[in-house]
């Protein structure tokens, strides 16, 4: 018997919100970072959150620059396996920088506690968080996102740089998956 094809439930987050949001967010972060005497380092935590980086780089006015970690938690399923492998390093040596870690989703929180701490051993001046969305129902590890877009149910979600299997990454809102 063979799995039905998962199919796209309700709209949670709506892409004039997210629009919005994003603005809000960079408004809040070049204040943050303002007086800073070098570049920020945005990291984005790939795949999941190119959109969002893409959208929030443009959106600030503070110097910066990009770079790019791959990490994965949940290979092909929806549920995360609780063990992170680091697929990607930064290209850019993050020692004595401030790093703004760009996430697209806080679920466990295991990602961005392995990442925080893999930055502090890389001796980064300053971690800070932000990410689009936060599902603290599932919350494994006790730790603050610095800057949030929006909390959202205990629901899988694709949309706006989250996939599943790849797939959905394209549309502009995000949406509950059904059927997984």
């Amino acid at each position: 018997m063979s799995t039905p094809a998962p199919v796209l439930g309700e709209t949670l987050v709506e892409s004039a919100s997210i629009r919005r949001r994003v603005a809000e967010l960079a408004a809040d972060i070049d204040r943050h970072y303002e007086h800073v005497d070098r570049p920020i380092v945005l990291l984005c935590v790939l795949k999941g959150s190119l959109i969002f980086t893409s959208d929030l780089a443009r959106a600030l006015s503070v110097p910066l620059e990009i770079d790019c970690v791959a990490v994965r938690s949940y290979g092909a399923a929806t549920v995360s396996t609780g063990r992170i492998e680091l697929v990607m390093e930064p290209s850019t040596s993050l020692t004595g920088r401030d790093v703004l870690i760009v996430e697209d989703i806080v679920d466990t929180g295991t990602t961005i506690a392995y990442l925080q701490a893999h930055l502090a051993a890389a001796a980064a001046r300053s971690v800070r968080v932000v990410a689009l969305l936060n599902k603290t129902a599932r919350r494994e590890h006790p730790l603050a996102v610095d800057w949030l877009g929006f909390d959202i149910p205990d629901r899988f979600v694709v949309g706006y740089g989250l996939d599943y299997g790849e797939r959905f990454r394209n549309l502009a809102d995000v949406r509950a998956l059904l059927g997984v």
